[in-house]
């Protein structure tokens, strides 16, 4: 008896967006942060929960990433520089998809992005209420700078994390 042939699962790409991805990568915000709306004050998840109009905005400020796999769109990041390091923020995976090392791949294109733009530092800040972020970046060498008052961000006390890169 033969094994049943299986169909080839489809590759994770990473590409940049473009405009006229905004209302994706909302959604893909809004998505991967819903979960944990309650531990969010109302202010800081409509910040982090950016709306198209805001993503809109972005693509001046800096490269944003999408992550399809095949044809669905199931992560993104942003960054931008910011007094000499390259500020990484939105990230966020579908809930369906995390787990398959898809924020992992992000964190890699931004990462080789920012050292080929010659920044020697990336930075972010993240949140008490995402464990799992914060250990992808540890993983990744970024390191605590700080630790972040709630008057800085909407109520919320966070982390700013740091990682050399140049």
């Amino acid at each position: 008896m033969s094994k049943p042939k299986m169909g080839k699962e489809p590759e994770l790409e990473i590409r940049l967006a473009v405009p006229g991805d905004e209302a994706v990568i909302s959604s893909l915000i809004f998505d991967a942060f819903v979960p944990f709306r309650d531990q969010y004050t109302p202010d800081a998840f409509k910040y982090t929960a950016a709306s198209v109009k805001t993503i809109r905005g972005r693509f001046g400020e800096g490269p944003m990433w999408l992550a399809y796999d095949g044809s669905e769109a199931v992560g993104t990041v942003s960054g931008m520089p910011d007094d000499g390091r390259f500020y990484i923020r939105s990230m966020a995976v579908k809930p369906k998809a995390q787990g398959k090392r898809i924020g992992q791949k992000l964190l890699d294109a931004l990462e080789a992005f920012a050292r080929d733009a010659d920044f020697e530092k990336m930075f972010l800040y993240t949140t008490y209420v995402l464990p799992v972020a914060r250990k992808l970046y540890e993983k990744n060498g970024f390191h605590i700078l700080r630790k972040t008052a709630p008057e800085e961000w909407f109520g919320m006390g966070g982390i700013e994390m740091e990682k050399n890169i140049g």
